[in-house]
């Protein structure tokens, strides 16, 4: 059962020696929800909230998304499954990578609990490597590549302000991809349920 599941990971400890702030666990999910948000990790600032995407990363994303923040939270419309489930610490140029024990460990067994996924937004480096094994290792090549997996999987940006310079210097991305999402996400929430 995901409630179990759910209980189990935001009680994780495994890898609290190597977090900064101890572990907190941020996620959200129901075994109804049509859309599935692979991030990275939560910032410090997520950290603190305890809430998905509560800075300004979750504010681009709902932009892009073309929801409001009450269907962005609703976990029976939009699944909210990290890589890493902690805040990892911060390195040289920015946050430090997810920790691999949450997807080694919890992934798989969260992903078997959402049955009604229609599509799923991987976004940066850790979350397409895992979503899109096949493929390149480089966000822009991959994003640059999103007809290859879609409608399914959308392989994204990170919505961070730290990307703002990828975003000017990409401009297809938001003319492009964007409003070809904002459609597909409105279908599929608007949908009747099966």
């Amino acid at each position: 059962m995901l409630i179990e599941l759910l209980d189990e990971v935001r009680n994780c400890s495994l890898c609290a020696e190597h977090l900064p702030l101890g572990p907190r666990p941020v996620l959200q999910a129901s075994n109804s929800a049509r859309i599935l948000i692979a991030g990275q990790a939560p910032g410090r600032k997520v950290h603190a909230a305890g809430i998905p995407f509560a800075d300004a990363s979750g504010d681009r994303l709902r932009e892009w998304l073309g929801i409001d923040q009450a269907t962005f939270y609703d976990p029976d419309r939009v699944a909210i499954i990290p890589m890493g489930f902690c805040y990892p610490g911060t390195g040289k140029s920015g946050d430090l990578p997810p920790r691999p024990e949450c997807a080694d460990t919890w992934r798989q067994r969260l992903l078997d609990q959402l049955p009604a996924v229609q599509l799923t937004l991987a976004i940066g480096q850790y979350a397409q490597t895992w979503h899109l094994p096949d493929a390149p290792r480089q966000v822009t090549a991959t994003v640059r590549q999103w007809q290859r997996w879609w409608p399914h999987t959308l392989p994204l940006p990170h919505p961070s302000p730290r990307n703002n310079l990828w975003l000017r210097r990409n401009p297809w991305f938001e003319a492009e991809v964007i409003p070809v999402l904002q459609e597909s996400v409105q279908r599929i929430l608007n949908r009747a349920q099966p």
